[in-house]
């Protein structure tokens, strides 16, 4: 019988059981993620959030420090996120093609709309927003990347639900916790299904202030050379600039942008 294939580049010999976490790098990890979570935290603040002593915090933000992991304002004894986390992030957009193959159609679609265009990917249930092309309105929507929504709360979520199968969709909803945001906010499992079978004969999805009061959302699925829903492209503004009678026109042009990129990664 062939041997079964190591997982997660795990050392030959090595046992599952013998998989521990080292513990000073889990702590820097844990900081690094709580700097990124905020703009600004004191070293007080960052010890109570992590439920960790002074001492131990202020040694590992030093050593991010030295490594320009992070930063810290003498004026205000604050700490930031470092542009070397910037730079290591990056290596993981450079993995993704699809937001080199997607840039100039989301500015197109920025232009055509006068609204914010947004890529996003899933992980591990939620959208991550990996680029965006900002309107130059003033009232704009923003998720710069990195920023997290929930699937059943975000356009760009909804619109890759609806390229689940059916199986796929009901492992999805057993471990939902739909969290609310708005009174608009999807929070059942019957709501979903609704929302996922009319975004399917759509072609398009739509947020409808479900994550921000004021705040609408059109999005479309954008799928690879196999035929499998990788990302999705959007379009958010203000509802006052995006009302009813306009929705279904910028959701035939994102429906149109989504199948340029999908194009363009080789999708038929």
């Amino acid at each position: 019988m062939q041997q079964q294939a190591r997982r997660r580049g795990r050392p030959r010999g090595l046992k599952s059981t013998q998989i521990a976490n080292i513990q000073s790098l889990d702590r820097a990890l844990d900081v690094l993620e709580a700097l990124a979570a905020r703009e600004g935290i004191t070293l007080t603040e960052l010890s109570s959030h992590l439920r960790q002593s002074p001492a131990t915090m202020h040694r590992v933000l030093t050593t991010l420090e030295q490594r320009h992991y992070a930063e810290c304002t003498p004026e205000s004894q604050q700490w930031f996120i470092g542009a070397e986390a910037f730079r290591l992030g990056s290596a993981f957009l450079r993995r993704i093609n699809i937001v080199e193959r997607s840039r100039s159609i989301m500015r197109d679609l920025m232009v055509r709309t006068g609204e914010t265009s947004n890529l996003g990917i899933q992980r591990d249930g939620d959208v991550l927003f990996i680029s965006q092309v900002e309107t130059h309105e003033t009232i704009r929507a923003f998720f710069p990347p990195g920023t997290r929504s929930p699937l059943h709360a975000s356009g760009i979520g909804k619109a890759l639900l609806s390229t689940f199968d059916d199986d796929r969709l009901e492992a999805f909803i057993k471990t939902a916790k739909f969290n609310r945001f708005t009174d608009r906010t999807i929070a059942s499992a019957e709501q979903l299904r609704e929302a996922v079978k009319r975004t399917r004969q759509r072609g398009y999805s739509l947020d409808d202030e479900e994550r921000t009061i004021g705040m609408r959302c059109v999005a479309a699925s954008i799928r690879n050379s196999y035929g499998e829903a990788v990302a999705g492209v959007s379009i958010s503004g203000p509802t006052i600039r995006m009302p009813d009678g306009k929705v279904r026109e910028i959701g035939r042009w994102v429906v149109e942008a989504a199948a340029e990129v999908s194009r363009r990664l080789g999708a038929r």
